[in-house]
């Protein structure tokens, strides 16, 4: 075993909790820089699993799955929040693991994460905790309208039901199965944006660009990453507030953050993610160091150095809409016409089946300026029949 300050070199195993596409783009960025993969999924055609030179066909939970893949690896990290944290914990008994168990269990719970945020002194929407009837019972009026929000497991829109009166709030709470929740205060939003940092186990911390974002149905659509997309002041505090938010987990990985800014200017905090994320996709093409790559960086103690962006990019989430036509029947994107764009390099995830909503891939557009890419890229949404931004 490589020991616990040293770095773990090319040609170790590095593993990989989760297959989905978060996963995949790791694995390729590992074995990219001349490293083996080893991937625990329970879906023998996970996008990570059928790329990577080992794939650990079981659930996430299952020990002897979890033996094998400590066995195999030099050291584990994960691609997807609502991996058990118990299993973290058991694998990190057993080899390095990042980020840590208990950082991830803060992001799996709203409450947790909330009350992480009060205490790194970052603002987020007013909210009320609802695990009980009496407390669904003494919800404040001023958070209404509001969203009721599931404490665990929500994601991409899902586990959310918006409540526009105290007389809608028992049946939402019914709606989601009276589970705990939050109630989140419906705030007048200008706009979205996220962080995404690189934190080692020594404290370095790193960063791509403020990305600024634009989402459908509770599912991100779109990514637009060039100096100027926000105010500097706010790209500021932004930053500072996820330092601060990674540096008080005292977390070790990739780790985003999501910000609501409002019309008065206001940066609020919506929540984290403990993985690569969609927003940062576009530094695949667009910067010199990937979020996959800072990911793999701080996974095997590598120096972290600061990425740098070398082209204006807009990033266009693929879902698998695009696979069906207006009258019902499917059909593949148009890609080449997409790729007779200049400046567009398509990313697709391996999933065999389209389905509507389901993440099939992303396009990823760069250009000279934030003219020309946010230009090409509206010409590629305009072929792919996404509505324009």
């Amino acid at each position: 075993m490589t020991p616990p300050d040293e770095p773990i070199l090319p040609g170790s195993t590095l593993g990989v909790l989760g297959g989905g596409q978060l996963g995949r783009m790791f694995v390729h960025a590992a074995q990219a820089m001349g490293y083996r993969t080893a991937v625990l999924d329970a879906d023998p055609e996970s996008p990570a699993g059928l790329v990577s030179q080992h794939h650990i066909c079981t659930g996430y939970d299952d020990p002897q799955g979890l033996a094998e893949l400590a066995r195999l690896s030099a050291a584990v990290t994960t691609e997807f929040e609502n991996v058990p944290a118990a299993a973290l914990a058991a694998l990190a008994a057993q080899c390095p693991v990042s980020p840590a168990a208990a950082a991830v269990a803060v992001a799996q719970d709203r409450v947790q994460e909330k009350a992480h945020f009060a205490r790194c002194g970052v603002a987020c929407a007013p909210y009320a905790v609802v695990e009980t009837a009496a407390q669904l019972a003494t919800v404040p009026a001023a958070l209404l309208p509001g969203i009721l929000k599931t404490a665990r497991l929500g994601y991409d829109g899902k586990g959310q039901v918006r409540v526009p009166t105290a007389g809608a709030l028992a049946a939402a709470w019914d709606a989601l199965g009276r589970q705990p929740c939050v109630l989140e205060k419906m705030l007048p939003l200008a706009l979205e944006c996220s962080v995404i940092v690189a934190r080692g186990a020594d404290g370095t911390i790193v960063h791509l660009p403020v990305q600024r974002n634009l989402h459908r149905g509770g599912i991100l659509a779109v990514t637009e990453v060039f100096a100027g997309n926000l105010p500097r002041a706010l790209a500021e505090r932004a930053l500072a507030a996820a330092m601060a938010i990674a540096d008080g987990l005292q977390y070790v990985g990739v780790l985003c953050t999501e910000f609501f800014v409002l019309q008065d200017g206001s940066l609020l905090v919506n929540e984290i993610a403990p993985r690569p994320h969609n927003s940062g996709h576009y530094s695949q093409d667009a910067c010199d160091l990937s979020q996959f790559e800072l990911q793999l960086r701080t996974l095997a103690r590598l120096p972290l150095t600061p990425p740098r962006q070398h082209s204006p990019a807009v990033m266009l989430n693929l879902l698998g809409d695009l696979w069906f036509a207006p009258g019902g029947g499917e059909q593949p994107p148009p890609w080449a016409a997409v790729l007779a764009l200049p400046g567009t390099r398509l990313h697709l995830y391996g999933k065999r089946e389209a389905r509507r909503g389901r993440k099939m891939g992303h396009l990823n557009v760069s250009g000279a300026t934030p003219e020309a890419a946010r230009a090409t890229a509206l010409q590629a949404a305009a072929l792919l029949g996404i509505e324009a931004f």
